[in-house]
């Protein structure tokens, strides 16, 4: 399992309206490439000095070829959406975690 994780700093001026786009269009969009399993959202606690509030949001992918997959069909799309709906007024970063093992109390 490999975890795709956008870590995204959203201006307040539109934070609410991204905040909704994402939910409602944006992760139902990255689900339907069919390249992820599942997606979590998580609001990062910590207050950024550069303002704005951090949003973590992990995508669930089956192994690398199908992120790779992703990558290759669907990323640069995807990313301009963003770019072109919120233009200037958010700042992301991406990470790719192997998941070694779980566990459940």
């Amino acid at each position: 399992m490999i975890i795709y994780n956008v870590t995204t700093n959203i201006d307040d001026s539109v934070h609410d309206e991204w905040l909704s786009w994402m939910k409602d269009i944006h992760i139902p969009a990255m689900l339907a490439t069919k390249k992820f399993v599942e997606a979590k959202m998580c609001k990062v606690v910590v207050k950024e000095e550069m303002g704005g509030t951090t949003y973590s949001v992990q995508y669930r992918s089956i192994d690398r070829p199908t992120l790779e997959s992703y990558y290759t069909e669907h990323a640069e799309n995807m990313r301009l959406q963003g770019e072109r709906l919120f233009p200037n007024k958010f700042v992301s970063f991406r990470t790719e975690l192997e998941v070694i093992s779980e566990q459940e109390s």
